[in-house]
């Protein structure tokens, strides 16, 4: 499997720096459709609920950062046929980060999304992460494979030092994942509206896109997205993927930066080990595929849910 070139891995590795978007086509929801329901506050995650609970589960987690609102393009449709679990996990989008100041963050969303699922009887729901929201999908996969029945990955991978290349190892890079961890950490309480700017840029493709997240970068708990950041880089799921039955559908974007040509054999290679995975490129889309491609991004959730 060929490595994708430093100019695209650098691109990649902005969402582990910066990162915290706001969607920028959010759709109203249908009060007849959605019925609120109180927060759930557990120390790593937070969980509001949408739709009947008579109806067949879907758990939706936000990536690296990102506030649970990414999903307000989508959301308010599926809470007409289902019951929708939005995650925000403590310390992103500005609220109390709770138990997310110290190691073991991706570990401590697994164990609450366990928990949760287990109080509430939600075993086999349907589950779609993006980016780091991906990898802990996997892991939750791995750790507590009755707790989901197939799990949607948006735009992440079972190992993110593969954009290093192909020789990469845990080792190798955690030294480069600790300084960034630390000078991420460093940032706390000094907004950069210039930096934030930049990351959007390499997001997003879309004008409004591009503002969304600009207007979001600041608002998580570096510590939190730091902490988060190094355990999302020092993670390596490649070994267990041959192991997890569960089936996955991969969403995966490609642009004139990340052609269909590299975008193709480079996520399906990712992901060969697994035994059951569908693949779904959305073109003239980055990172951010709901934002830069909400139309494309919901119709491939609908069909995901059904």
């Amino acid at each position: 499997m060929k490595y994708i070139p430093l100019r695209i891995a650098a691109a990649c590795l902005a969402p582990l720096l910066v990162l915290n978007p706001g969607h920028a086509h959010a759709q109203p929801a249908d009060p007849a459709c959605v019925t609120p329901a109180p927060v759930v506050r557990m120390p790593h995650i937070s969980i509001e609920t949408r739709g009947s609970a008579s109806n067949p589960t879907i758990i939706l987690i936000p990536g690296l950062s990102s506030p649970s609102s990414v999903w307000d393009g989508v959301w308010p449709e599926l809470a007409k046929t289902h019951r929708v679990v939005l995650v925000q996990v403590n310390g992103f989008a500005g609220d109390d980060p709770g138990d997310n100041l110290k190691p073991g963050v991706l570990d401590g969303i697994v164990a609450d999304l366990d928990s949760y699922i287990a109080k509430n009887k939600l075993q086999g729901a349907a589950v779609i992460g993006h980016s780091m929201g991906g990898l802990v999908g996997l892991m939750l996969a791995k750790a507590h494979p009755a707790d989901l029945g197939k799990l949607m990955i948006v735009d992440s991978l079972p190992w993110f030092g593969m954009l290093f290349g192909p020789t990469a190892t845990v080792a190798a890079v955690e030294p480069q994942a600790k300084a960034m961890r630390d000078q991420m950490a460093a940032t706390y309480g000094k907004p950069d509206a210039a930096s934030a700017e930049r990351t959007a840029k390499t997001l997003a493709l879309k004008p409004e896109s591009q503002a969304a997240v600009a207007g979001w970068v600041m608002k998580a708990d570096a510590r939190v997205s730091a902490q988060a950041m190094y355990e999302d880089i020092t993670t390596d799921l490649r070994g267990d993927l041959k192991d997890i039955a569960t089936p996955i559908t991969l969403l995966y974007p490609s642009s004139a930066g990340l052609p269909a040509a590299m975008a193709d054999p480079f996520y399906k290679g990712a992901y060969a080990a697994a035994p059951h995975v569908t693949y779904v490129r959305i073109d003239d889309s980055a990172h951010f595929i709901m934002l830069d491609q909400p139309e494309a991004f919901a119709k491939a959730v609908a069909a995901f849910a059904r």
